[in-house]
């Protein structure tokens, strides 16, 4: 029997450099988890594309690496980016500044790869009004009451933060409606599952396939 597999492979890698990629924004309030989310998506699937690391002015947390996790910057390294125009989006939350670098997500996307942003709703509704075309995806929590214990669990921050953060959570949920999708996390691995779901899905819809099939017609004529 003839190994078609590598042909598959260099077929679809023909087809992605004469299409464009996919942007997918993952966003939601602070505590919902959208980095254990995301890491666990990386992690545990087989995925076709690359993940835009944003810019932050916050302390790191234990366990968070520079470059991996956010670049972290500060507060005058960030705004000097703003400045020269070099964002995608940016926004202050509960005092710091969180960011995504423009050119990264255009080039790669320009080159048929799909790009995966995981930011703050404020940052990802200025996305949307850039590029609309993009995937735009909620992460809720259960409820309020669990999203307030996940935030206490972390330990990083004071009763006044987390108050702040829970009067913000009560605002973002209310924009729930300018997203293409919304997904609860109630189980992480579940969570990822629904997320993988919704990025093939959105692959294979004629919209997006459809010249490529054009072609296939013409061929066949």
């Amino acid at each position: 029997m003839k190994d078609t597999s590598q042909t598959g492979i260099c077929s679809r890698r023909e087809m992605k450099m004469e299409e464009q990629g996919l942007l997918i924004v993952l966003s939601g309030p602070s505590g919902v988890g959208k980095g254990t989310v995301r890491k666990h998506l990386f992690d545990h699937y087989n995925n076709d594309f690359d993940f835009s690391i944003s810019m932050t002015t916050r302390l790191k947390r234990a366990g968070e690496v520079d470059g991996v996790d956010y670049f972290f910057k500060t507060k005058e390294e960030f705004e000097q980016y703003i400045k020269e125009g070099k964002l995608l989006e940016y926004a202050n939350y509960v005092g710091n500044y969180y960011g995504t670098p423009i050119d990264y997500v255009r080039e790669t996307l320009d080159s048929g790869q799909d790009v995966f942003l995981e930011i703050e709703v404020q940052g990802a509704l200025k996305v949307k009004k850039r590029m609309p075309e993009g995937i735009f995806i909620f992460l809720s929590p259960p409820d309020l009451e669990e999203l307030k214990t996940r935030i206490k669990n972390r330990g990083t921050d004071s009763p006044e933060v987390i108050g702040q953060r829970m009067e913000k959570a009560v605002e973002e949920l209310q924009l729930i409606k300018y997203y293409d999708y919304v997904v609860e996390n109630d189980s992480v691995d579940e969570a990822a599952r629904k997320i993988r779901s919704i990025i093939e899905s959105e692959h294979l819809k004629v919209e997006r396939n459809i010249d490529r099939f054009s072609k296939i017609i013409e061929e066949m004529k």
